[in-house]
């Protein structure tokens, strides 16, 4: 048992425990993850607020209305239509703090609502079956006080300006995607990433959400488009996130790329598929490319720090031979070589301390 705590504990300091939309939602019953994953009408429900008090919302209903339309979703305005999930924005003049929320996890976000913030900002949250769910974004303007902005832009009124700036924020933030991501719903985001006028910023998000989400049926996707110069490392990153059978694709990606940043996302990858499934398979071929003289020091580097998250006793000479070699090269300008010190130095404490205790 007290074996089992500390390689427990060893991975969650190297994983840093789990991402956003992966945690896919630990708190989440099975019936309710079957619900999320069967949403299909939303019901979108609008209100914006200004010192004067409530103004028309419609334009903030549109925005919603046509994002969410984009993953294919049904969207309804009546309370009384047939709906599978209520999405609320709430948009604000000057934000109105509804209570504290617990740190870690989603709430240390960017988009998460901020206690800070008095400015102009939407809140973004969802109900499922009449339960308000803990997942909430924020949306907020560039500025903080509206009348200031308003003035400076010789708008007449304050409130209407900074509704007009967060409609137009709402437009860019990309809800619809941390949305489908949220509700376990891959097969859309798939079919978004093929959509011929997805631009590239969005295809990048999408990449990373697929990963986070582990979602494995996005394999042969990802695989597909490691033939994409501009996309190949987000891909190689996504992978590392999905299940064992990355692991092959990805040894092979190190081995053979000709590209020294792909192939440190490649041991990258690998040292996070090893660490999540406690897969040890990954170490020799990590290790191959640690002996091998050819490979370039950020290379090197990802691939200390891989075999540092799947402590392994094999690990310990070669790495300590490295570190030898590297403590004898002196160049106190060169990062490259500080960053790849550092990471052999943790990669040794890891795997030394496992030994101790295997």
């Amino acid at each position: 048992m007290r074996h089992l705590f500390i390689r427990t504990l060893i991975l969650a300091c190297c994983l840093g425990i789990t991402s956003p939309a992966s945690a896919y939602r630990e708190y989440f019953t099975p019936e309710q993850k079957a619900q999320l994953a069967k949403i299909q009408t939303v019901l979108v429900e609008t209100i914006a607020l200004t010192d004067k008090g409530s103004v028309d919302a419609g334009p903030l209903t549109e925005v919603a209305t046509r994002r969410l339309s984009e993953l294919g979703y049904s969207v309804v305005q009546d309370a009384s239509k047939p709906n599978d999930v209520i999405f609320r924005v709430k948009c604000e003049q000057r934000k109105t703090w509804e209570g504290t929320a617990a740190a870690g996890g989603d709430n240390d976000l960017p988009d998460a609502p901020s206690r800070l913030w008095k400015g102009p900002a939407c809140q973004l949250t969802y109900v499922l079956g009449g339960m308000k769910i803990k997942w909430q974004k924020e949306v907020r303007t560039e500025f903080d006080d509206a009348a200031a902005a308003a003035h400076t832009a010789q708008a007449a009124d304050a409130g209407a300006y900074a509704i007009g700036k967060l409609k137009e924020a709402l437009d860019k933030y990309e809800f619809p995607l941390f949305l489908t991501a949220e509700w376990g719903q891959p097969d859309r985001l798939l079919k978004l990433l093929d959509a011929s006028d997805t631009n590239h910023a969005r295809k990048v998000r999408i990449i990373s959400l697929l990963g986070e989400m582990q979602a494995d049926e996005a394999l042969p996707k990802l695989k597909q488009i490691l033939q994409d110069r501009d996309l190949a490392k987000q891909s190689i990153a996504a992978i590392g996130n999905l299940g064992k059978d990355g692991i092959p694709l990805l040894v092979n990606i190190m081995n053979s790329s000709p590209q020294p940043e792909v192939q440190a996302a490649a041991a990258k990858g690998l040292g996070q598929l090893g660490g999540i499934h406690g897969d040890a398979s990954v170490v020799p071929p990590l290790l191959a490319k640690l002996n091998d003289p050819k490979t370039d020091w950020a290379v090197l580097t990802e691939v200390a720090w891989a075999l540092g998250k799947i402590p392994d006793k094999r690990s310990i000479q070669p790495l300590y031979d490295l570190d030898k070699k590297l403590q004898a090269i002196r160049d106190p300008d060169n990062q490259a070589l500080k960053k790849l010190k550092e990471a052999v130095f943790w990669a040794i404490k890891q795997c030394d301390t496992w030994d101790q205790y295997s």
